[in-house]
């Protein structure tokens, strides 16, 4: 399988969250706390590539320079609806970041991704975009996702997800090779009816209460 771009995060913290994010018995505050935070913690290592820029300024005891990150040119993009529950998590540790919004669905006709809203701050060329989904299954909608932020500019661009499943990224290395994947788990098969095993059930309705 290629897996050149995929780098799976592993942390105790995260196998342990991750685990209780899995079980059927964690309710939806606890689901959505949990996404939140295996977020942040995964976008710790996923801006490791970032670079800062010199600034000046005073400590209590002497002047000094350092590096800086601009915040403003970091655009987190959830991928509606389930993507939402994740913004939290990277905005904790970068909260001057910039928020746009993708939702697909698929065209009953095609049978493939048609976006139905999409909003991004303005000069994408000079931004990195995280773009988050908590699950890559088939890899279907996240392709779309990626195709559509490089058509409005976008060059850089990390895909972070929770769980994925081998045939996504498959997929996203045949189609978007240049886009690396941040994953907390490399799952093991799509069942039958798309969803990843051993998985965690549909992410959307677990966050947001319309199972």
């Amino acid at each position: 399988m290629p897996d050149s771009m995929l780098s799976v995060v592993e942390h105790p913290l995260i196998e342990h969250k991750l685990s209780l994010l899995r079980d059927v018995r964690t309710d939806g505050r606890q689901f959505r706390e949990l996404v939140r935070e295996i977020t942040m913690l995964m976008t710790f290592r996923a801006t490791e590539f970032l670079e800062g820029e010199e600034v000046a300024f005073r400590t209590p005891l002497e002047a000094m320079r350092a590096r800086r990150i601009r915040e403003d040119r970091v655009v987190v993009v959830p991928v509606l609806r389930a993507g939402l529950g994740m913004v939290e998590g990277v905005l904790q540790l970068i909260p001057g970041a910039r928020v746009g919004h993708l939702g697909f669905e698929r065209n009953e006709t095609t049978l493939q991704p048609r976006r139905y809203y999409g909003k991004l701050p303005p000069d994408p060329h000079r931004c990195t975009f995280f773009l988050l989904d908590p699950m890559l299954g088939t890899g279907g909608t996240a392709s779309a996702s990626i195709a559509d932020l490089k058509e409005r500019g976008a060059a850089r661009i990390v895909f972070i997800c929770l769980v994925a499943a081998p045939e996504g990224v498959e997929r996203l290395a045949a189609e978007h090779p240049d886009v690396p994947i941040q994953a907390a788990a490399l799952d093991r098969q799509l069942n039958e009816d798309g969803y990843i095993l051993p998985g965690l059930g549909d992410a959307g309705d677990r966050l947001f209460g319309t199972l």
